[in-house]
């Protein structure tokens, strides 16, 4: 089953600062039929101004993947971790027992990013972070595994048997996926444009899968994919 969420159906939040788009319920959107899809919990689209961010704030038992889409942030926390990653790169923070942290956008330029929240198999444990370069060219025409509970050596860890997965297609190329049984997927089109199954997909829409579902992305303009699949 394919569920098609376009951007201009999202929740929305805007201030001085942040322009979000919600896929599911989140602060004060809320819509009980987008409560998550399996363990994921989150997916914002943000666009962040210039020389602003969010401020020190915490978490727990949370698996927290951002996905940089233009730009750059920067990322500090309370147990001494600071790095910046930049556009087609992703970080890492399994926020554990619990931990504090900051994203600002240290760039003369906004930062658009995608927020991707999991739940995590069990509570607690160490908090962590990490982040890793994925060119764009290494996922040309092929699903990279950004992220992974199976502990991949190319991905980062997450605590869930989950992976989040990128790839870029060009126009009139094509690319599967299948979803297992038993599984949920979810994929949001970072840029592009695609036809998934007979429906046209545009930049910043996205989809809820649930499996058994075999997914064919044909590239109509040259596209980039993020993908989660979860239990």
């Amino acid at each position: 089953m394919i569920d098609i969420r376009r951007f201009e159906d999202l929740g929305t939040f805007q201030n001085d600062w942040l322009d979000a788009h919600y896929h599911f319920s989140f602060s004060r959107y809320y819509d009980p039929a987008r409560m998550g899809h399996g363990k994921l919990r989150v997916w914002n689209d943000d666009r962040i101004r210039a020389q602003t961010g969010f401020p020190p704030h915490g978490h727990r038992d949370m698996e927290i993947i951002t996905y940089v889409r233009q730009g750059a942030i920067t990322h500090e926390d309370s147990l001494g971790n600071k790095g910046r990653t930049e556009a087609g790169d992703v970080q890492v923070m399994s926020a554990g027992r619990g931990v504090q942290h900051s994203e600002w956008n240290a760039e003369t330029s906004e930062t658009t990013l995608f927020q991707i929240w999991i739940e995590p198999s069990e509570a607690g444990g160490a908090p962590g972070w990490g982040a890793r370069k994925f060119p764009k060219a290494d996922r040309s025409g092929q699903w990279a595994v950004l992220a992974s509970g199976d502990r991949k050596e190319d991905a980062l860890p997450i605590r869930q048997n989950a992976k989040v997965l990128g790839a870029t297609i060009k126009t009139g190329e094509s690319l599967e996926y299948t979803l297992s049984e038993g599984r949920y997927g979810y994929f949001v089109l970072a840029d592009g444009q695609v036809e998934l199954n007979g429906e046209t997909l545009n930049a910043r829409d996205g989809a809820a899968v649930t499996g058994p579902e075999t997914l064919t992305f044909k590239g109509l303009r040259n596209a980039e994919i993020v993908f989660v699949d979860t239990v």
